[in-house]
């Protein structure tokens, strides 16, 4: 991570201003930003749109595989939709783990939110986002993946860092893994690459639309 994206994380954890409120965003030029750099994080104009996500993914990956953790990326399979556009929109699960749970495979699909979504009307709660968007998750995909024999695991985190339970319970199991098969890392090894991974994807994002003074 470099230093201006370090600093620049830093005062988004903190909620210190980062942008002047009537500022254009430099990439949609749609909307102004907000101070805290709400839109920054969600606007879908900059190329790349989901790179947070999949860079949390890859990392991930990345981890099951070195533990010896047989899985697959962006794995297709025929029963995931969204219920509400109904069966032409199958879609890949991100992470297919094998004989994750009592034999079943395991469908771990990521979803991202900001807590300050909806900041001015309800107020900032922790990890409330990221339980919100785990419920949404479940509604979703958890009764297909039941019905075909599979699990599914929903991979919510928010751009504090925060992650859901569920999200919680699968990575201290692949702790467990890696802590047995991979002795040279440390106990907590999975727990600090996926936050920093999340906190280095934010940066990114935010530090595309700084002013160029504030490089």
């Amino acid at each position: 991570m470099s230093a201006v994206e370090y600093r620049t994380i830093l005062k988004y954890r903190l909620m210190i201003p980062l942008f002047s409120v009537d500022e254009p965003c430099p990439v949609c030029r749609k909307v102004c930003l907000d101070t805290f750099g709400e839109h920054a994080v969600h606007c879908k104009e900059l190329p790349g749109f989901k790179y947070r996500h999949d860079l949390v993914r890859d990392i991930m990956f990345d981890i099951i595989k070195r533990a010896g953790i047989s899985a697959k990326k962006e794995a297709p399979v025929n029963f995931l939709t969204d219920p509400l556009d109904g069966r032409s929109t199958l879609r890949p699960t991100n992470i297919l783990v094998f004989g994750w749970v009592r034999g079943k495979h395991a469908c771990v699909d990521l979803t991202r939110v900001s807590p300050l979504v909806g900041l001015r009307d309800n107020g900032f709660v922790a990890s409330q986002a990221a339980l919100k968007a785990e419920s949404s998750k479940v509604a979703k995909h958890e009764k297909a993946c039941l019905e075909n024999q599979h699990v599914f695991i929903p991979f919510a985190f928010d751009t504090f860092g925060s992650v859901a339970p569920e999200a919680v319970e699968f990575l201290n199991k692949v702790q467990r893994v890696v802590n047995s098969n991979l002795s040279t890392f440390k106990c907590r090894f999975v727990f600090s690459r996926i936050g920093f991974t999340i906190q280095k994807g934010i940066a990114a994002q935010l530090v595309a639309r700084l002013p160029a003074t504030c490089l």
